[in-house]
């Protein structure tokens, strides 16, 4: 794999990311519980999170934004950075079941990060039942999204129990960063020059765009005249304004959270995606959908379709090796009252594929960056309009194929946990080693019976898994 970028500032999306937040209903935290078959060893951990710390920049830095907001925000070494603030131990509440591990993560993952350290956090869980342990990962998603983060925290994991060179050679702390000799008006004037760089860049990207916009007019005017109206329309149908939430149950908005999560065989999710030449992801979202179906039956109304906000991966090329957010958010309605499993695969399969086509994808940073310039209030008040309408949100991220360990300790199941950015929902399904665990972040607002919301997305699930 190639070897990541990380650039001084964030990009637009990432810094869209973070402006938005200050609506805590569109805070983007993402949550990772991890169930570890024994304790891991102290010392071997604390080597290995600060060999990962010293390898990936972000870990260590902090946000840094300019006094006038002309630029986005530049990530800054934290010199007053202290691993021991972001590796917590607590003792398991309850009985340690693993329900209880999801309750001590629902606190953590409303919280809002410390604005001036390094936005992320991981606290070791001891006690849970059967002598297991727990881990629970939190970090801001304007560092990373779900792909991103697996990279970032691959150097956390280990292909067996046995210790690496790292922890042969001891515990280790991240280098030192100097001190930061920035000033307000070196990064005022910093800002103006990135911002001024990035125009005249911009400016050479659009004239190349025009005149091969004006050689293609001239070869044929008709198709380059059609094209240029597709991708606005496509624009239009990707930033559509909507006015309240499809669902006529899920409709409240909090920032309170319930956690929820179940597995299932990884093989009988693709082998039901195959019933219509499909992936898992076609699979998945027919059984999440399914789940939508059953909760609303139990509610005593079903509507035809539900608003669903997808991540699509950006992560092509040079682009796939730049750190952070490199996906497109795109939101549509898919069919909730379609009963018969392979049907509403089928429609779920020929929808997704009509959004991964949309041209104007590939412009949405361009289009992050142009909202980035509107003021704060502006920003959050536009993409909360829109936010707050999405019924619920999947994503779709792979994990390790194999096993992995954790300083001697293997890790038995690792259980995603999306933020809802507005949405009554967020279900995630991430691959591991031969099953797919799938992570459920509900609004208690919204939803007021996760337990019930929960268990007819697993009955949902197993509708689509019966196919195959």
């Amino acid at each position: 794999m190639a070897e990541t970028v990380y650039e001084e500032r964030m990009g637009d999306s990432d810094a869209l990311a973070w402006t938005i937040e200050r609506d805590p209903l569109l805070r983007s935290t993402i949550v990772a519980a991890w169930v570890l078959d024994r304790l891991p060893d102290s010392e071997r951990l604390q080597a290995k999170i600060g060999e990962t710390a010293s390898h990936v920049p972000r870990l260590r830095q902090r946000v840094v934004e300019d006094p006038l907001g002309v630029a986005p925000p530049r990530w800054q070494e934290d010199t007053q950075f202290e691993l021991d603030y972001h590796l917590r131990r607590v003792g398991a509440p309850g009985k340690g079941t693993r329900a209880d591990l999801l309750r001590l993560a629902e606190p953590i993952a409303m919280q809002a990060f410390d604005r001036d350290r390094p936005l992320w956090e991981m606290t070791l869980v001891e006690g849970l039942e059967g002598g297991r342990a727990g881990v629970i990962l939190k970090i801001h998603h304007a560092m990373s999204d779900g792909v991103g983060l697996v990279r970032m925290t691959a150097g956390l994991v280990e292909r067996s129990a046995e210790p690496g060179r790292a922890a042969e050679a001891g515990p280790s702390e991240p280098p030192a960063p100097a001190p930061d000799p920035w000033h307000p008006l070196d990064e005022t004037l910093e800002a103006l020059r990135y911002q001024a760089a990035r125009r005249v860049e911009q400016g050479r990207t659009a004239a190349g765009a025009v005149m091969q916009g004006l050689s293609r007019l001239v070869r044929g005017p008709r198709s380059a005249l059609q094209d240029a109206a597709e991708v606005a329309a496509s624009a239009g149908r990707l930033l559509a304004p909507a006015s309240q939430p499809l669902s006529p149950l899920m409709t409240g908005r909090s920032p309170r959270v319930r956690l929820h999560a179940f597995g299932r065989p990884l093989n009988a999710l693709k082998n039901a995606g195959k019933a219509v030449n499909g992936t898992v992801n076609d699979a998945f979202v027919a059984g999440v959908t399914g789940g939508m179906r059953l909760y609303h039956e139990q509610g005593g109304v079903v509507p035809a379709e539900l608003r669903m906000s997808m991540p699509i991966n950006l992560r092509h090329g040079e682009k796939g090796r730049k750190a952070g957010n490199q996906f497109a958010p795109v939101r549509f309605p898919v069919p909730v009252e379609v009963s018969s499993p392979l049907e509403r695969m089928r429609e779920i399969r020929r929808r997704i594929s009509a959004e991964r086509s949309e041209p104007s994808l590939p412009a949405l940073d361009v289009i992050a960056g142009a909202l980035g310039r509107l003021p704060d209030a502006a920003v959050t008040s536009a993409f909360g309009g829109m936010m707050k309408t999405v019924d619920f949100v999947t994503s779709n991220v792979p994990g390790p194929p194999f096993p992995v360990w954790m300083a001697g300790a293997r890790i038995l199941e690792m259980l995603p946990f999306g933020p809802l950015s507005g949405a009554a929902a967020n279900i995630t399904l991430f691959s591991y080693d031969g099953t797919v665990q799938v992570g459920i972040t509900s609004d208690r607002a919204a939803i007021p019976d996760a337990q019930a919301f929960a268990g007819c997305l697993e009955d949902g699930m197993d509708e689509v898994l019966a196919l195959g």
